[in-house]
């Protein structure tokens, strides 16, 4: 019998290719994941920006007047304005539709055009919004920087996931959300110091910085080799088993070749990859394409990372040290991700979605409770004392340094690696849709739920987080170690998606050994 998470009782172990860590590999997984800077730029610096007072004053004066003016102002409504959301949400609106395209160009042109084209995109963006003189430039510019983060995270996590050797791929892909973390990092210690130039003009500097990061990605594009799936999938069948050779450093790489042949070869026997992941033996793919993403938004984190000053100046720091508190959380990020690289794949993807998930809910229950008693219901304006500041802070650094090793880069990890090739953009693409689809919901409604939930508003993020805790106990199984091309026999040892998956359920599998014997019969 299987246990909870789906671990095999009998200890059977599944194919384990030749191969090894080689430095190209590594090399094309890091430059492939600096793509995640660009993620974390803009996470980072939006938050820093409209806290700017210059910047509300140029684009956004009925905020600044609320922030000013009007001294009686609840605490929690300070910056509730659906425009200035908008400025957030609107790059998550643009990511949704372009990584639906993205998916098409993905599987038909190869993984390296579409990060090419997401770097392009954000950079154009990038620019539009340093140089913006009016609210539509800055809209505009957003949407194009969304367009770029849609390509570029349909696009990479499939990369990395592809790239790397089944015992190293979650070490490697944790590399993304590192990434991503060094980005809000950096973002963060910008904004601090950009908000001190005189002149008021530090904002510009934050928001066409980004095109730093997207310029990184779009050079990096240029000189990366495509996968060997994807290669296969575009019939370049030579060139991907050369390919792969020189990714794996060994030349016996018949079995795994013979794998993703086979595997190719029964993608190409699905003629709608959207319909296809109706099918009943695509129900766990489907379920952890929509659920994944969907508990990861609503943890909470955007609400930290997205809005950290604004968060902080809200419950009562003064503006420099709201910034400050932003680089002092993006710091803890940067390094708590350190811990997901060295125990992924070592203890599991279980065992640290588990222990980030009860540390988040502990962490969120302390702070819900401190900003409660100090601000009440009414949230009277005020300063919070040093040592409460303190508190607050701490908590707060020990919530993102739980979800930097678990729900942060194990969310982008695990759907990356549990798709069969034939469903695998399109699955991807429902991921990222999805995931586009809460982060815009959240960052558009999170400043009006603030001021009508008030703290109440951290409660319902910590009952998202115990729900999510729950469902990873019962229904999602381990994936590590286990070959990217092989991932099915994880479905067919699970108490519950057994029932769904059979094993006449995965051609893909049963062809590839089917394919390895053609191989050796020829030869």
């Amino acid at each position: 019998m299987p246990n909870v998470g789906g671990v095999p009782a009998d200890g059977v172990p599944g194919k384990v290719y030749t191969g090894k860590l080689t430095p190209f590999v590594t090399v094309t997984c890091i430059v492939a994941a600096t793509g995640g800077l660009i993620v974390g730029y803009d996470i980072g610096i939006s938050g820093g920006v409209t806290s700017m007072d210059p910047f509300l004053k140029k684009f956004f004066p009925s905020v600044y007047r609320k922030k000013h003016e009007e001294s009686s102002t609840n605490q929690y409504c300070q910056y509730d304005s659906e425009t200035l959301t908008m400025f957030t949400s609107s790059l998550y609106l643009a990511a949704l539709l372009s990584s639906i395209v993205a998916s098409t160009v993905t599987r038909k042109f190869g993984r390296r055009l579409s990060m090419l084209l997401g770097g392009l995109l954000f950079c154009v963006g990038a620019i539009l919004n340093g140089f913006a003189q009016a609210v539509w430039m800055l809209m505009v510019g957003r949407m194009l920087l969304g367009f770029g983060i849609g390509f570029a995270g349909q696009s990479i996590p499939l990369y990395i996931s592809e790239m790397a050797p089944h015992k190293y791929r979650g070490a490697l892909n944790i590399g993304l959300q590192l990434s991503i973390t060094i980005g809000i990092l950096i973002a963060n210690v910008l904004n601090y110091f950009f908000a001190k130039i005189k002149g008021g003009w530090g904002w510009r500097l934050s928001l066409g910085g980004a095109m730093v990061p997207a310029l990184i990605i779009t050079v990096g594009s240029l000189v990366l080799h495509d996968t060997p799936n994807s290669m296969i999938e575009r019939g370049l069948h030579d060139e991907a088993k050369e390919k792969l050779k020189r990714i794996r450093g060994v030349n016996d790489v018949e079995e795994e070749f013979s794998d993703l042949v086979a595997a190719s070869e029964a993608s190409k026997l699905v003629e709608h990859p959207w319909r296809n992941l109706l099918q009943r033996k695509y129900r766990p793919h489907l379920s952890m394409a929509i659920l994944i993403p969907f508990f990861q938004q609503l943890t909470g984190i955007n609400v930290i990372m997205f809005y950290a000053p604004v968060l902080f100046n809200t419950i009562g720091f003064g503006s420099d040290t709201s910034l400050m508190s932003a680089v002092i959380t993006g710091g803890v990020n940067v390094a708590a991700t350190f811990v997901s690289i060295y125990g992924v794949d070592k203890w599991g993807r279980r065992f640290l979605f588990l222990e980030g998930g009860i540390q988040m809910l502990i962490c969120q229950a302390i702070v819900t409770a401190a900003i409660g008693a100090k601000f009440g219901v009414d949230g009277e304006p005020g300063e919070l004392p040093k040592w409460y500041a303190i508190v607050v802070v701490l908590f707060i650094c020990i919530y993102v340094a739980g979800f930097a090793w678990s729900w942060g880069p194990l969310g982008i990890l695990v759907p990356s690696e549990i798709f069969p090739l034939e469903i695998r953009s399109a699955a991807q693409s429902v991921n990222v849709s999805v995931n586009m689809i809460l982060t815009l919901v959240i960052a558009q409604s999170f400043l009006s739920m603030l001021c009508h939930m008030k703290f109440g508003l951290f409660l319902l993020f910590a009952f998202f987080v115990l729900v999510m805790t729950i469902f990873v106990y019962f229904f999602l199984p381990e994936t590590k170690g286990i070959p990217i091309e092989e991932m099915g026999r994880v479905w067919k040892t699970h108490w519950y998606w057994s029932r769904f998956v059979g094993d006449d359920n995965h051609p893909n599998v049963e062809m590839g050994m089917g394919a390895a014997r053609a191989i050796k019969n020829v030869c």
